[in-house]
């Protein structure tokens, strides 16, 4: 027998193997001829990921908002209409009220915020809590105390006091129309990231949109004016270094308003 076969042999001998797997001995030396892989099958760019959501269709809630909005010939005829509304989904998810609006019927500012907080929920009136309180305190110090009409893009509370989404901000988009129309204001201030991109059909936050004008128009177009977007005052008592930014945007509001007026 081969001395390097028996060598082998009790190499593996003394190393505990003492059973052969296999009649036959297998070559691992030997070079493995690899097989081509099969191409993979390309993923359709067409088809939607597994975790995407289909936006819900509310096209038919839309269009009962905008007939009900515009049967209301005052802005009293407008606050009863939204109350009787019931295609917003946030009117049953545990809001107590619809919160309209509060100020000048008509003003020559409209202040349009994102959606009713809980003292806004509980009193039915928006910007009523210590944001609302800010909000006013600046106002007036920008010369624009009784010059404004105070409103939001929903009209219900969103539960845990979260922003409203764009579906339904959408639903309730042709009441906030309706309001504009009734009100005329000459100016739109938007207070809030939510309230400028829904208002603006916008996708950059707020600290880009703030301090610029852009024209706001109707959905069928019949009305167009001037909106500026600023910070909103809840944002402001968590971070009163944006405070300057805020009185920055109010200078510029109530200097158009002048010229407006000239």
């Amino acid at each position: 027998m081969d001395r390097g076969l028996i060598s082998s042999l009790a190499f593996w001998a003394e190393a505990g193997v003492d059973f052969a797997y296999a009649d036959a001995p297998v070559d691992r030396l030997k070079p493995v001829e690899r097989k081509a892989l099969a191409p993979r099958t390309p993923i359709s760019s067409a088809a939607p990921a597994p975790s995407a959501r289909a936006e819900p269709d509310v096209s038919a809630a839309v269009a009962s908002a905008r007939a009900l909005a515009a049967q209301a010939l005052t802005l009293t005829e407008l606050q009863a209409a939204i109350a009787a509304f019931d295609g917003c989904p946030l009117k049953h998810q545990g809001a107590r009220q619809a919160v309209f609006a509060r100020g000048r019927p008509d003003a020559p500012v409209m202040v349009i915020g994102e959606g009713p907080g809980a003292e806004e929920d509980k009193q039915g009136e928006p910007f009523v809590g210590r944001a609302g309180q800010l909000l006013d305190k600046m106002l007036a110090a920008a010369g624009l105390d009784g010059q404004v009409f105070i409103t939001n893009t929903v009209f219900w509370r969103p539960p845990d006091n979260r922003t409203p989404t764009p579906m339904e901000q959408a639903v309730c988009a042709p009441f906030v129309e309706r309001a504009i129309a009734l009100v005329r204001p000459r100016l739109l201030l938007l207070a809030g990231g939510a309230a400028a991109k829904g208002m603006l059909q916008r996708t950059e936050g707020i600290l880009t949109l703030r301090g610029q004008w852009f024209a706001w128009t109707a959905h069928d177009g019949a009305l167009s004016l001037p909106a500026l977007a600023t910070l909103h005052p809840a944002f402001l008592l968590r971070q009163p270094l944006g405070k300057k930014k805020a009185w920055q945007d109010l200078m510029m509001l109530a200097a158009r308003l002048e010229e407006t007026s000239a």
